[in-house]
């Protein structure tokens, strides 16, 4: 995020808190985003810093690295990419634009977030983390094969940190007709913050259609039962561009260098009288310096308003339970994780949705059940994959036979020797 010498403004507001109990409803519309592959790609870029003289800076080989990285990842899971470049400070720059090529082409919903960092270190919160999420919520969309109603088109941009240079150069060369097809843009810069606060972009000064953006923004939060304050942040980052050519604006933070009160800190926990990052700007923001909650929260929060705001298929109307707690799988065993489901009446629906996340060095030895509370069984997953790693889908299991309410179990089996995972959490809406 680009520093500026003012302090940031910020506004309370009241969030709804979520029941308690850890199997509560919560109505979301989008995939969990496993912490642990945003947190693979942070590496990655921590890789690439360690590598190039500790930063990925632009005009340096660092951020061209950086950008091959997160391109690769993109053109392999069948987005449409390209590079946009520009001139600063005497060297070459670029900007990565991919699309989703699905969905109303008149109807754009961009999201992004800059990936270079200052040169003083490798940036990995600042904002490492804004592109981390985004890249792995971008592969979420091609692995689940979703179909949105607007295309969503993605922007890692370059030169922020030289006054938001790649993202002004990227709206100055659209023609008016294709600015007009933006019918919005989020930004997410910094989120996974050492002494985290959660802001949402406020809308006030903002282009007409920003209110609805924040309220979007704010909803996932309150589902968590995390209270949110809103944040001026004004110029400071790359949503300014399109602010400026009227595209409504949103987006998350988690704080930079402004200490955060006593009432922030007893509100999300922390230290007060600190700085939400202490490492802002500085050679220690590394992977070190990331708060992996806050990383969490705010990659599903992110994942939820593309989901909300592309409009594709109508989210479920029914209650959804989860049961994040991380459990083993041990090699040639099976290990179960249960979901206690009560306030559903009647039977399940024919189109059940079973979100799954699981780390494992070889899906291919796995099979996965989902057991019914009368004990029926409903293979989902059968020993397919091979190689590959790790499972992060939905499945759609027609339970209309099953009643609703009761204990509802996933079981995960390792079918074959020398490796072992985990269970990081899986869900059930109705």
């Amino acid at each position: 995020m680009r520093k500026f010498l003012v302090s940031l403004a910020v506004t309370a507001l009241v969030a709804v808190a979520a029941p308690a109990a850890a199997a509560a409803p919560v109505v979301l519309a989008a995939p969990d985003i496993p912490v642990a592959n945003v947190q693979a790609h942070l590496n990655q870029f921590q890789s690439i810093a360690t590598a190039n003289g500790g930063n990925r800076a632009h005009g340096r080989t660092g951020y061209r690295a950086s950008i091959d990285y997160v391109q690769a990842q993109l053109n392999a899971a069948g987005y449409t990419t390209s590079l946009h470049s520009f001139t600063s400070g005497g060297a070459t720059g670029w900007n990565l634009l991919a699309e989703w090529p699905r969905g109303d082409a008149n109807n754009v919903l961009m999201a992004g977030g800059h990936l270079d960092s200052v040169p003083a270190g490798p940036g990995i919160n600042d904002n490492g983390s804004g592109s981390a999420a985004l890249l792995e919520i971008a592969l979420t969309i091609a692995r689940q094969n979703y179909t949105p109603d607007k295309r969503i088109r993605f922007g890692w941009w370059g030169a922020e940190e030289r006054g938001l240079v790649g993202s002004t150069a990227y709206v100055n060369s659209l023609s008016s007709a294709e600015r007009g097809r933006i019918k919005a843009y989020v930004n997410f810069d910094m989120i996974g913050s050492p002494n985290p606060g959660y802001f949402v972009y406020s809308a006030s000064g903002q282009p007409s259609g920003s209110l609805a953006l924040q309220q979007v923004l704010q909803e996932p939060f309150a589902a968590m039962g995390v209270p949110t304050e809103l944040t001026s942040v004004g110029g400071r980052s790359d949503h300014a561009a399109f602010a400026s050519a009227g595209i409504p604006v949103g987006g998350l933070f988690t704080g930079a260098e402004v200490t955060k009160t006593a009432a922030q800190a007893q509100k999300w926990g922390g230290t007060s009288g600190q700085a939400f990052d202490r490492c802002y700007h500085a050679s220690c923001d590394t992977t070190s310096n990331i708060n992996v909650t806050a990383l969490d929260r705010n990659a599903d929060a992110i994942a939820y308003a593309i989901w909300t705001l592309s409009a594709g298929t109508p989210p479920p109307s029914g209650p959804r339970f989860e049961n994040t707690a991380d459990v083993a799988i041990p090699d040639q065993s099976s290990a179960e994780s249960p979901i206690t489901v009560s306030g559903v009446s009647g039977n399940a629906p024919a189109t059940l949705q079973v979100g799954v996340d699981i780390t494992h060095t070889y899906i291919g030895d796995l099979v996965v059940d989902v057991l019914a509370p009368d004990g029926s069984v409903y293979n989902v997953h059968n020993r397919s994959g091979g190689s590959a790693d790790n499972i992060s889908t939905t499945y759609t299991v027609n339970a209309s036979s099953e009643v609703a309410n009761g204990t509802w179990r996933l079981r995960v089996r390792d079918a074959a020797a020398q490796d072992t995972g985990t269970i990081t959490g899986w869900s059930l809406q109705f």
